[in-house]
């Protein structure tokens, strides 16, 4: 996690970070000291890299996988989890920005993709580069990257749930598709 105050950019946590460290940050992502994080306050402690606003959607996105009792919001030990998800999504983000301009471009998310075992077409590629670029660049920031990544997850996993051959393709009805596609939404 950048918190940009004190790290700056998209720098790297302590390793091995201790509960009174956690503590220190949390507290200070907690601006209204309601003891919990919302996710207005998680956007505007964290930074994609390019000191623009995190998006929304990655933190609606992150909110949802580690708001455990869904208030809404993030408690201290939920933040703990949070914490070491987004360390290790910046470095996977830093592994696979080979170039380290501070994005992924098409081939290098291609590249981290395939690593992940997907298996894609170039045209597929085109289209998550035009779904996830917000800058509109060709390449795709930190935050958008970790939104492509739980997206493209979360899609795999309903689709799974339906392809009980495991061959890759499924038939559903209309009301199943929508039922696929809105249950993915977070």
């Amino acid at each position: 996690m950048a918190y940009q105050q004190q790290r700056g950019g998209y720098g790297q946590p302590q390793q091995g970070a201790d509960q009174a460290y956690l503590w220190n940050i949390f507290q200070k992502v907690d601006k209204d000291r309601s003891g919990a994080i919302s996710s207005k306050e998680l956007q505007e402690a964290l930074s994609n890299g390019t000191w623009t606003p995190f998006n929304p959607e990655t933190v609606r996105l992150m909110i949802g996988m580690f708001d455990r009792d869904r208030n809404g919001t993030i408690g201290f030990n939920e933040f703990q989890s949070l914490w070491k998800y987004i360390t290790d999504w910046q470095n996977t983000f830093r592994s696979y920005d080979r170039d380290n301009s501070g994005n992924i471009d098409r081939n290098e998310l291609k590249t981290a993709l395939t690593s992940f075992g997907y298996r894609l077409s170039d045209r597929l590629y085109d289209v998550l580069i035009r779904k996830f670029d917000r800058s509109g660049r060709g390449c795709i920031n930190f935050d958008d990257f970790i939104q492509c990544c739980v997206v493209i997850q979360t899609l795999t996993a309903s689709f799974q749930a339906y392809d009980t051959n495991r061959n890759g393709w499924i038939q559903i009805n209309y009301e199943q598709f929508l039922t696929l596609a809105f249950s993915t939404k977070r």
